[in-house]
């Protein structure tokens, strides 16, 4: 029986995804709520919609390049300050590297021979200390852009849908109607998708998100409400 192992291969991917999808259909979503109970033009809802899309995708995906750039950033201060070390004061590196077999359960002889044979090659000696001392893997060089679009993209897809029924109705209200329905169906599965790729209960998972846009269209429906008397 061929055995298959099933791993998240490229988690920042999928959560770049979750962050945009996940605050593009809740924040779109919300602002329609609470402009379609203040105003009765659906023009006025659309524009501000957009515009939210616009700004929203822009602030998402420019966070997202910016971590990014940071990740990259701190791999490689680190990545030099290890290089020093090792040429600087091998002795306590290699102490070092000593301590990480130990806490692996080997031996002391062991020990002792799996470091003389791992020092022997500086490259690899510090990319194991980087891994095993500090638990950092070498960020993708474009990880900031690929973040930014895949960021600001997802957001622009998620804040679309709550936004397209204005454009077939003729009242916010009505509008209002049909995007709860479908945004909150949108929640549930894109809820249930996001739990299944980082292995959470599919169904509680599913509803968590769902409930999370819910509230906060709710909230911003009774505010708007109550500020425009």
């Amino acid at each position: 029986m061929i055995h298959t192992e099933k791993h998240l291969r490229d988690s920042a991917f999928i959560t770049d995804i979750v962050i945009g999808m996940s605050d593009g259909l809740t924040v779109p979503f919300a602002l329609a709520a609470g402009i379609s109970s203040a105003v009765s033009d659906n023009h006025i809802v659309i524009t501000a919609g957009v515009a939210e899309i616009i700004a929203g995708s822009i602030a998402m995906g420019l966070g997202g390049y910016l971590a990014g750039r940071t990740e990259v950033e701190h791999y490689h201060s680190e990545l030099k300050r290890e290089w020093e070390e090792v040429e600087t004061v091998p002795e306590k590196e290699k102490e070092e590297v000593k301590e990480v077999f130990a806490d692996y359960g080997f031996s002391e002889e062991s020990q002792h021979m799996l470091v003389e044979e791992l020092c022997k090659d500086k490259k690899k000696w510090v990319d194991f200390m980087m891994k095993f001392e500090l638990g950092l893997e070498e960020p993708n060089a474009n990880r900031a852009t690929h973040s930014a679009l895949t960021i600001g993209v997802s957001y622009i897809i998620g804040g679309t849908i709550p936004l397209l029924p204005y454009f077939f109705t003729d009242t916010p209200s009505a509008g209002l109607q049909i995007s709860a329905v479908i945004t909150l169906i949108c929640l549930f599965v894109f809820g249930y998708f996001k739990s299944k790729a980082t292995g959470q209960p599919l169904f509680t998972g599913a509803l968590k998100v769902m409930a999370i846009g819910a509230a906060a269209a709710a909230a911003a429906f009774m505010v708007a409400k109550l500020i425009g008397g």
